[in-house]
């Protein structure tokens, strides 16, 4: 898949073989938070509308990106319900906020640092669908190679968006995010979730 190989070079690094092994033996936990996952991108998408609507690509691209990830999470929805699992809430885990955590507060630079999140996490969600969908039962992994190609067009729209809105070159920014990313996937991290780092433990 070719066209995955930018969001490869993206990332400094590919998810630990534990991490993948975790999600084998939790799939109704992470199917759950894969849900929250849509459903907490979308939320960002809108109000990134709703804050900065005098920008026409960023109303453009990510009106698409909301749309398609409220679609992501019915279908989610759809399966849990079909496979007899039931909705919970999950407690939040470290990575969105451990990224979040650096976003300067003076513009541009605030729009530019959260666009750059979104791209590494869409990028690190891209990576984890094509690393799981050949480990999990069939349906589950045509579902995650279905979403490879939007995940990784989302991941492209906020890298675009981030160099377009931003004064100059965004390559020390993105370096400075793409080691924080690395550093929360790469270290012990005490809850699973769709985007944790090396489990700690096997909490439900």
């Amino acid at each position: 898949m070719d066209f995955l190989q930018p969001v490869h070079d993206f990332l400094a690094c590919p998810t630990p073989q534990a991490w993948l092994d975790e999600a084998t033996r939790q799939l109704p936990l992470l199917m759950q938070d894969h849900a929250n996952c849509e459903k907490k991108a979308a939320s960002t998408a809108m109000n990134l509308l709703f804050r900065y609507n005098d920008r026409r690509d960023l109303q453009h691209k990510l009106a698409q990106l909301a749309r398609e990830e409220l679609l992501h999470y019915e279908q989610v929805m759809e399966m849990m319900e079909e496979r007899g699992l039931g909705y919970k809430p999950l407690s939040a885990g470290r990575y969105a906020g451990g990224l979040r955590q650096h976003i300067r507060t003076s513009e541009p630079g605030h729009l530019v640092d959260v666009l750059i999140i979104g791209a590494f996490v869409e990028a690190r969600s891209c990576e984890r669908f094509q690393a799981l969908a050949p480990l999990v039962d069939a349906e589950l992994g045509r579902y995650y190679t279905y979403l490879l190609k939007s995940e990784s067009r989302h991941f492209e729209y906020y890298l675009e968006l981030a160099q377009q809105y931003s004064p100059e070159p965004i390559t020390a920014r993105v370096a400075f995010f793409r080691e924080a990313e690395a550093g929360l996937i790469l270290s012990p991290d005490p809850l699973f979730r769709f985007h944790s780092g090396i489990p700690e433990t096997t909490e439900h």
